[in-house]
């Protein structure tokens, strides 16, 4: 009776470790998960968007959903943009790896880097393909800086989008 006892309550210590390693590998993200309304400028033009972070499948991966809208060129029709992004651990469980798509076919990998207040995505270097590199800045508890930028070299990057956004849920 005594060895099952023991190896029910290890067993739940590992399940209790394993949990707390799990749940804590998405601290970085706290400040960003929700929903938020937005605008911002760019080379589309003046526009408004939203977007979300949420933790999905058991907290393993986190979705963004984006819909943004640009006004037409020339007086046609508004421009769409909409796009879903999946970040999911690498191999060691650090939630470092990102892959993106959008309504437009495009497919991107990103990689991350964290600070306290900034989550940076960083596409992979690929031949004859721009590198971009999106981020978002925390300003203050309810209001995020968003920047979309682009670049040939990795090291020289120009801004593509950029705007703020307040949390609305």
């Amino acid at each position: 009776m005594i060895k099952k006892t023991m190896l029910f309550l290890l067993c739940s210590l590992i399940i209790s470790v394993s949990y707390a390693q799990t749940t804590s590998t998405w601290e970085n993200w706290q400040w960003l998960l929700g929903e938020w309304q937005g605008e911002g400028s760019g080379q589309p033009g003046q526009g408004g968007g939203s977007f979300s972070f949420t933790q999905e499948l058991d907290d393993h991966v986190i979705i963004r959903k984006s819909h943004s809208e640009y006004p037409g060129r020339d007086n046609g029709p508004i421009v769409i943009h909409e796009d879903l992004m999946v970040v999911y651990k690498n191999p060691t469980g650090d939630p470092s790896t990102a892959i993106y798509f959008d309504n437009e076919g495009h497919t991107i990998r990103y990689q991350l880097k964290y600070t306290d207040k900034t989550i940076v995505f960083t596409s992979e270097k690929l031949e004859n393909t721009p590198i971009f590199r999106l981020s978002y800045t925390l300003l203050d508890s309810g209001m995020v800086h968003t920047k979309f930028e682009m670049s040939r070299d990795g090291e020289n990057f120009i801004n593509y989008i950029e705007g703020t956004s307040k949390k609305i849920k």
